[in-house]
């Protein structure tokens, strides 16, 4: 049974990469925000090491205000990393994560707060968003579709930062790759429940953006991950077993046919493209399920057993 979410307290968790321009402005609205909402709060800032003066804002903001803790990395780790960062560091019942370009609005996070009472992850739909079509809104729509197909989670806007989560829900979920987007997916898988509000979406008025369309397939080369991990990751003998033991079986079955044909009909068939393809069957059909074998032998030294840091943090303020 949840707790009163009016009891809960709140750490907000902002990413940031070169945007001098941009942080003062968002805390200031954070700020108003949590402020009206008369609600414990911290605000998470992490520098993904930004090569712009966007540490020195921070380190004004939080000698003025010991809500907000900063942590600065030591050079760029990429978005992942810095979300992982600031959900290590927040302390709140409930976590919210939130882009720092001020394209995510801070006015959403009461209504986020509310959707929470009844839920373990709160997700934003950015349903009018300001981007770009071809470069931006176009990837994303064809991304999200395919996400919600393969992981069965389905989501208008896996992309949206603004996301709303219990603790003890985030906190179990471990993020590499361009794995922050695969949070809902991933939290699924252990009967997480989610649900989706439409957000407040502006256009960037300050700093580029960070991510192109090149960034898409980056984050296909993690879903694949994230589909095996969610069907395979225990067992992945039959990742590659069954594939392996069909293989086998068009191989024997063509080899079968060959040497009936050459010791009954005395057919010639060492130039036959068909005994190449039998004797390939059979090879890939061996290797597909002795690495299935070999999987589920690394499947018992998986699950961060190395507790190998994705991130390696310069400086820590507040707290």
């Amino acid at each position: 049974m949840k707790k009163d979410n009016n009891a809960d307290s709140v750490s907000i968790v902002v990413p940031v990469y070169e945007e001098e321009k941009n942080v003062t402005l968002l805390y200031e609205a954070i700020k108003k925000v949590m402020d009206s909402t008369g609600r414990e709060y911290e605000m998470v800032f992490v520098d993904d090491g930004s090569k712009d003066s966007t540490f020195s804002v921070l380190e004004g903001i939080q000698s003025k205000d010991d809500k907000v803790v900063v942590v600065s990395f030591r050079r760029n780790f990429g978005q992942t990393a810095a979300m992982a960062a600031g959900i290590e560091y927040a302390t709140g019942d409930v976590i919210i994560t939130m882009d720092g370009d001020l394209q995510n609005d801070p006015v959403d996070i009461p209504n986020m707060l509310e959707k929470i009472k009844d839920f373990d992850i709160v997700s934003g739909w950015r349903k009018d968003r300001k981007d770009p079509f071809i470069s931006r809104r176009l990837p994303s729509i064809v991304a999200n579709r395919l996400i919600s197909w393969v992981t069965g989670v389905h989501l208008h806007d896996y992309g949206c930062t603004l996301k709303a989560y219990r603790s003890e829900v985030i906190k179990n979920v471990r993020l590499y790759g361009e794995m922050h987007r695969f949070i809902p997916a991933m939290a699924s898988w252990v009967g997480a429940s989610i649900t989706e509000v439409e957000t407040t979406h502006h256009e960037r008025k300050f700093g580029k953006s960070k991510y192109g369309i090149s960034r898409t397939f980056r984050v296909l080369l993690d879903l694949i991950t994230v589909k095996f991990l969610q069907s395979f990751s225990t067992r992945p003998i039959q990742a590659f077993g069954p594939l392996g033991l069909v293989l086998g079986f068009i191989g024997g079955a063509f080899s079968v046919y060959l040497a009936a044909s050459k010791l009954i009909f005395g057919n010639d068939i060492g130039g036959r493209p068909l005994l190449l393809l039998a004797i390939l069957c059979i090879i890939l059909g061996v290797q597909l399920i002795v690495m299935g074998l070999l999987g589920e032998m690394l499947a018992r030294v998986y699950h961060e057993s190395q507790h190998k840091p994705i991130f390696f943090v310069k400086k820590v303020l507040g707290r």
